[in-house]
């Protein structure tokens, strides 16, 4: 049975980010990709631009469509915006889930954009801890957006990593994976925080400045994998091991001339010369 994945999240017009990652790390993960859209941005490789928020209450409606029509095995959070549609996507999911199976949740924080342009509204930070956070299975934020969660400073060794990777899971997520690329290091380890303890997942840092979307397509490839049964610790290798091949063959894509998106489809596509 192909199994139906549901993204909550921004849109990005130049595909790299956004629903429009989402949407294709789901197909190439092989699950069904939905999307709920929380806001449109005027973004490229090179940065955002401007961003248009979609009202909560119309956020809402897009989700109690989906979840009365269709069987929704995963849900993936990205670009929340502001406290109102933080509170309508809380509310929406809350009431969707009421009288059904639970399903796995992926939250990835989306607040700052690839160029430095602010996606999630202070206030709306609160909300998100506190509402949101406790509906996730498996939260992935990257250093800096770990910090803002925690209101503390960015971590910048391992240690400092692991210890905010068992602070946020103490917020009410089942799982914390934080994500080591911004550390000043030759590699990019992650770290996985569960009940059992915490996990370190390995990487070698990429040489290359095509890295838009990845943290979108790292969590829509966790969520496809937790909808197909996948426990935590094997979706995030699963999904790491995706991306890694994502990002190394990101060079054979020429699109724009700033951050360029990662190969959604490396393992599907033949590239001709």
């Amino acid at each position: 049975m192909i199994r139906n994945v549901l993204s909550i999240a921004g849109s990005d017009p130049s595909g790299g980010a956004g629903i429009q990652a989402d949407l294709k790390a789901f197909s190439a993960r092989g699950v069904y990709g939905m999307a709920v859209l929380t806001a449109l941005t005027a973004q490229n490789t090179q940065g955002v631009t401007g961003v248009h928020l979609v009202p909560p209450q119309f956020v809402a409606d897009q989700i109690n469509a989906v979840f009365a029509d269709v069987r929704v095995d995963a849900v993936k959070i990205g670009m929340i915006a502001n406290a109102g549609i933080a509170d309508a996507v809380t509310n929406a999911l809350v009431a969707a889930l009421a009288d059904r199976r639970s399903i796995p949740i992926v939250i990835d924080p989306v607040m700052i954009a690839k160029g430095g342009a602010a996606l999630l509204a202070p206030e709306a930070v609160d909300v998100l801890t506190s509402r949101l956070l406790p509906l996730a299975t498996l939260l992935t934020p990257n250093l800096p957006e770990a910090a803002a969660l925690l209101h503390q400073p960015v971590a910048t060794n391992r240690s400092h990593m692991a210890a905010q990777a068992e602070q946020l899971r103490a917020l009410g997520p089942a799982a914390v994976l934080v994500k080591g690329g911004h550390l000043d290091s030759d590699d990019s380890p992650d770290v996985l925080a569960t009940a059992d303890g915490l996990h370190w997942f390995e990487a070698r840092r990429e040489p290359t400045k095509n890295t838009h979307g990845t943290g979108c397509t790292l969590s829509s490839a966790l969520a496809a994998e937790l909808a197909k049964g996948a426990s935590v610790s094997e979706a995030v290798a699963i999904a790491k091991d995706y991306l890694a091949g994502a990002v190394a063959a990101s060079g054979s894509l020429t699109v724009g001339s700033g951050h360029g998106p990662v190969q959604h489809f490396h393992a599907l596509w033949r590239v001709e010369g």
